[in-house]
């Protein structure tokens, strides 16, 4: 071997062991964020109805409500137990139902395992910093029970409208008007129910649990409004 090949030998040889040196580096980094090996789907943990009950905000109360939300829910193979995301009222604080207090702690995952809450004080933006996060509940991140995106604003027929009988911060309306279609049991064309928009659009409003209340009780009254009696189902467990 001539002085020339003995060179280009060693410098051959550095570049190599260059390489795998830099390889074996970035082997030993974590992962750039959403690449590398995932963890198993999250079960669906939250959804809109697919369907109301036929009888606008006449649910049969909040059992009735629970039930339509575990009707759905097992029909797509859950076993997970929902609960509806409504309030009701009363002239008596005791019997007072807050939604926010009747649909677990969190998380919550929608059908395709996105996140959309972790916490209740994420959902309801509780804190300022909470506020500025947000709930990731938008038209691109609600889903049915059956993995479908319901109609919202600029669709046909606009169905965004959601039953809660809520505040913005989940809790119920302490004033002597009817904010429940008299707690879900009303398919009157009187009466209200306050609604929400799923989709965070439309009417001036971005509230998902509290966007304006409803013309009447009935499925013409709350189909006037862009509604169909859908509800929010959250899992308890």
């Amino acid at each position: 071997m001539n002085k020339s090949q003995y060179v280009l030998g060693v410098i051959l040889g550095g570049i190599a062991l260059s390489a795998v040196g830099t390889f074996l580096a970035l082997a030993q980094q974590p992962a750039a964020p959403g690449r590398g090996p995932q963890g198993p789907q999250q079960p669906m943990s939250f959804f809109v109805t697919s369907t109301g009950s036929g009888k606008g905000a006449d649910l049969g109360g909040l059992a009735g409500a629970d039930a339509l939300c575990d009707t759905r829910a097992k029909a797509v193979g859950s076993t997970k137990t929902f609960h509806a995301y409504l309030s009701t009222q009363s002239d008596n604080p005791r019997n007072v139902v807050n939604a926010r207090d009747r649909i677990g702690l969190g998380p919550w995952y929608n059908a395709k395992g996105q996140l959309v809450a972790r916490s209740l004080e994420e959902l309801h933006g509780d804190t300022l910093a909470l506020a500025r996060l947000g709930a990731n509940i938008s038209k691109a991140s609600v889903l049915t029970e059956k993995g479908d995106t319901p109609k919202g604003f600029g669709d046909m027929p606009n169905q965004h409208d959601i039953l809660t009988g809520s505040r913005p911060d989940g809790t119920a309306y302490p004033d002597a008007a009817d904010h429940t279609c008299n707690n879900w049991t009303s398919s009157a064309a009187t009466g209200s129910a306050q609604l929400g928009h799923f989709d965070r659009t439309g009417g001036g409003n971005a509230s998902w649990n509290s966007a304006h209340p409803s013309r009447g009780c009935s499925q013409e009254a709350l189909v006037s409004t862009g509604g169909a009696g859908l509800l929010y189902c959250f899992a308890i467990n």
